[in-house]
């Protein structure tokens, strides 16, 4: 079988009813950035940064995958699957995907303030004097701005071994997370499902790309009647 990589975004996990970042009613408008994603603005009011978190967390416990979540999932009947997305919520997860990589962290996770691998889960609000059992204050599992993003290789990894390369509902604008498709050759098939499609340096470079400027569910159902051409 072919090996399929998706890369994901905000988008997909849009039209679950999760608030993206970068639109004009996203969650950037109503929280300014490094106050509630860096951790400058953890050390200067912690308090904040998870009451942020734990509203993201109890909108995502009460949302469920959609079309686009799950077609992707049902197309492990006919690809070696892996996605690599840049969304911290497991809405992958819950459509049935098995091989999914966080780049930017997991939601319904917390982990330890000292030690970066000691990581729990974490379904429930987090506050200010939750802690582990080494006395760690817990911090939402979340890689903010600045912060190395661990699983930046084995992305690279993963997609570099590509036969097709998906992307959907991102503006390739985020680094180092877009630099992924630097690691790919200018030949490779690559497909950019979005409805608002940002056409960046290193997307202008592929010769045998496909552009879908449609929302992710619709998107997807064009996908799968172009992947169904190439077999």
């Amino acid at each position: 079988m072919k090996n399929l990589v998706f890369f994901t975004g905000s988008g997909i996990s849009k039209e679950s009813g999760l608030k993206t970042f970068r639109d004009s009613d996203g969650l950037w408008e109503s929280y300014p950035i490094m106050e509630v994603a860096s951790l400058e603005g953890w050390n200067k009011n912690p308090a904040l940064v998870l009451d942020f978190y734990n509203e993201r967390r109890n909108q995502l416990l009460q949302a469920k995958p959609n079309s686009a979540h799950i077609d992707i999932a049902c197309l492990e009947e006919k690809f070696n699957i892996n996605i690599i997305t840049q969304n911290v919520d497991d809405l992958h997860e819950r459509a049935g995907s098995s091989s999914v990589i966080h780049l930017h962290g997991e939601l319904l996770k917390s982990r330890s303030v000292i030690d970066s691998s000691l990581i729990y889960s974490c379904t429930s609000d987090l506050r200010l004097g939750d802690v582990n059992e080494f006395n760690h204050q817990l911090r939402p599992h979340i890689v903010w701005f600045g912060e190395k993003v661990p699983l930046m290789e084995e992305s690279i990894e993963i997609a570099i071994t590509s036969d097709i390369f998906v992307v959907v509902g991102t503006s390739l604008q985020v680094y180092p997370a877009a630099g992924i498709l630097e690691y790919l050759p200018k030949n490779h098939p690559v497909f950019y499902i979005d409805p608002n499609p940002e056409i960046v340096p290193a997307f202008r470079k592929f010769s045998n790309a496909k552009i879908i400027p449609v929302c992710a569910t619709l998107g997807l159902k064009t996908l799968i009647k172009n992947l169904n051409n190439l077999n």
